[in-house]
């Protein structure tokens, strides 16, 4: 019997999808970060004779590079056009892993599939953490890997949702933040005792390819979904959209380091499912 929350969360679900593909996320993850990526799959030690899941793998930022370590790898993510790009950029590169449409929350997979599991800056998306959190860990075997990239809440990804929110319609009962995932206390008793030997490093990424602050703000306007449909919810008021302009400037602008470099911090979190004997 399909209930009230049931129907809602399809219906949340549904625009998650529709606004990862909005704008151009591929070039997000290739411009802009490109680095975090290789960073995870060192982090779960991708390499040969390992069997690896990407969840909410957007285009492959984490998952091109553990199979480019020899890794065997699976990425996933809930909107299908961001995979597609994913199949081109890894063809390009001469690697071969497999692409497959699935909900980071009711992942498609037998119990202790997997060697590692990871998601760089995606799984953070999902608006059910402990419901993630659970998922993540049913599908590592015993013994495995889990490990992940996310933006921290003070970090700067972190702030420009939180000075976005004011603009965007209020998010259904039980959905959580996205930068959540980037504090460590949050992430610790998401997983409590299923993880073990954890290692979380809050970390710096240093972005350089905006020159002034108005080139961040154009390209996260024509890119990020988050971003896009923001303000596509306020294309009817003018002043809203020219408030929520000059507070993202406002943000950019306290983040240069000088020629438009910035620091974007993000949390490493990596830890191991107990083997099965202790």
């Amino acid at each position: 019997m399909q209930t009230v929350e049931m129907t809602a969360d399809q219906a949340l679900k549904s625009k998650h999808r529709a606004m990862w593909a909005l704008g151009d996320y591929a070039a997000v993850a290739a411009d802009v970060i490109p680095s975090l990526g290789p960073v995870l799959a060192e982090a779960v030690a991708a390499g040969p004779g390992t069997r690896i899941l990407d969840v909410a793998a957007g285009s492959g930022n984490a998952a091109i590079p553990a199979a480019l370590a020899g890794a065997d790898v699976i990425a996933t993510d809930l909107t299908p056009e961001l995979l597609e790009i994913g199949k081109g950029l890894a063809a390009a590169q001469g690697v071969r892993l497999e692409w497959q449409a699935a909900d980071a929350e009711a992942l498609p997979f037998d119990a202790g599939t997997f060697d590692a599991v990871m998601s760089c800056v995606g799984v953070m998306f999902a608006p059910h953490h402990q419901v993630c959190a659970d998922e993540l860990v049913r599908v590592c075997r015993p013994g495995g890997t889990i490990g992940l990239v996310n933006w921290t809440p003070q970090g700067f990804i972190g702030q420009m949702f939180a000075t976005m929110k004011p603009y965007a319609p209020p998010p259904p009962p039980g959905a959580q933040p996205p930068p959540l995932w980037g504090s460590e206390e949050h992430v610790r008793a998401l997983f409590g005792d299923a993880v073990t030997g954890v290692v979380a490093q809050r970390r710096m990424l240093r972005v350089e390819v905006f020159a002034t602050a108005e080139a961040f703000l154009d390209f996260f306007k024509r890119n990020y979904g988050p971003t896009i449909a923001v303000y596509r919810a306020n294309a009817g008021n003018p002043e809203a959209v020219a408030a929520l302009d000059a507070a993202l400037l406002d943000l950019a602008r306290s983040h240069d380091l000088g020629g438009g470099a910035m620091d974007w911090e993000y949390l490493l979190f990596v830890g191991r499912t107990p083997a099965e004997n202790g």
